[in-house]
């Protein structure tokens, strides 16, 4: 009786989910297969894993080709968000660095060169913090070179604005750039030349850091006093104006007001614009 009751188990067969080379020999039992369970449409070419797939379980329109990697979806999400936060952080470690290295420079003057561990002292970091953001401390001056050009590019930018006319604006860039001359901003300015002095960034460079970008901002104002080469008078004038601005910081010395219209006038006049209101 046994016997009978296990035959008639083994005999139930379902047709329609044989794999093949998955039959053990007497297994199948009859009468079991669900038919037309298949969903037309919904294998993707190249994602079937022998052995993975469960029969009735795929759903139309919710596989997202080449997103199946087993095990590195979660991984991949948490890696992302760690190196969003260390990414934010990285950007405020890198600020203090550059604000401790300005006081620094400021403080010591020409007197002395900055060391890094006075930098990352008054920054309250790490030699480790320090040497993951810059190579050398070379590399750090180079950095603050790139952020006081662009911070004193905004500030022109801004002044700038102000200003309705061409002439207008070109005042305001060349009285911007020479106010850098004021005595409170001069020692900054000075102490990072003298510090950039000692590398391929410094004053042998022969063209002063913030040249190429100050020099941008006269492109729109020149053409529109009609320079047939805006951008050649531009680099010109920002050439000239900056020499002057180093002359005055390494002179110890401010720019007059009538120094200050001299050279107004010489921009507006290179570009034959010279009685410009």
């Amino acid at each position: 009786m046994i016997l009978s009751i296990k035959n008639a188990i083994l005999t139930t067969v379902i047709p329609g989910t044989d794999v093949p080379g998955t039959d053990v020999p007497g297994t199948d039992v009859p009468g079991t297969d669900v038919a037309g369970t298949d969903v037309p449409g919904t294998d993707v070419p190249g994602t079937d894993v022998p052995g993975t797939d469960v029969p009735g379980t795929d759903v139309p329109g919710t596989d997202v080709p080449g997103t199946d990697v087993p095990g590195t979806d979660v991984a991949a999400r948490i890696a992302r968000q760690t190196m969003a936060r260390r990414g934010a952080d990285y950007t405020v470690e890198v600020r203090r660095l550059l604000d401790a290295a300005l006081e620094v420079m400021a403080s010591n003057g020409t007197r002395a060169r900055a060391r890094v561990a006075d930098i990352v002292t008054t920054a309250g970091l790490s030699n480790e913090t320090f040497y993951r953001h810059f190579k050398s401390k070379d590399a750090l001056v180079g950095a603050l070179l790139e952020d006081g050009a662009e911070r004193l590019r905004r500030y022109l930018a801004h002044q700038m604005d102000k200003e309705s006319t061409a002439a207008g604006q070109v005042r305001r860039w060349v009285g911007g750039v020479l106010s850098q001359a004021d005595e409170e901003i001069a020692v900054t300015t000075l102490a990072v030349l003298w510090n950039a002095a000692s590398t391929d960034r410094g004053l042998a460079s022969g063209r002063h850091f913030a040249s190429a970008p100050l020099a941008t901002l006269l492109y729109d104002p020149f053409t529109t006093l009609g320079a047939g080469t805006p951008e050649l008078a531009a680099d010109l004038a920002a050439h000239a104006v900056l020499g002057k601005l180093s002359d005055h910081l390494w002179q110890g010395t401010r720019p007059t007001a009538r120094e200050v219209t001299a050279i107004v006038d010489f921009c507006l006049a290179a570009v034959g614009d010279e009685h410009a209101v």
